[in-house]
């Protein structure tokens, strides 16, 4: 059996912390986790174009499925620190860097890593 990639393993583990903030929001359907899959494989070119970019991959993957559900459904996910004013989605910082976290700007605050948002929440519908 040969090893697995170092891009296979950043990809995987993409998914994996994605995967986790969907369900920690309930909305982790198969229509959803679809859209992961896709997102995952356009970063595969992509970090296959720019292998510098492989740390990177966590956060624009959750970046994608948050734009795509946001097309399809809605913002995601909602800030869970905000308790009043207009629902407002989270944001994923750095943009483009490793460690992403999401972040409520309104608040001014880092709420949990990309794949934590169940521990910040505990474990309540995000969406």
């Amino acid at each position: 059996m040969d090893p697995i990639s170092p891009l296979e393993q950043a990809l995987h583990a993409a998914r994996a912390l994605v995967l986790a903030d969907l369900v920690a929001g309930e909305v982790a359907e198969a229509d959803v986790v679809s859209l992961v899959e896709d997102s995952i494989a356009q970063r595969r070119w992509w970090v296959e174009q720019w292998p510098d970019g492989m740390a990177f991959v966590a956060g624009l993957v959750a970046q994608d499925v948050q734009d795509a559900l946001l097309e399809r459904y809605g913002r995601w996910p909602l800030c869970p620190v905000c308790g009043s004013g207009d629902p407002h989605a989270l944001d994923v910082e750095p943009e483009l860097g490793p460690d992403p976290h999401w972040v409520c700007h309104k608040a001014g605050v880092k709420v949990a890593s990309v794949g934590s948002l169940g521990s910040s929440t505990g474990g309540a519908a995000t969406s």
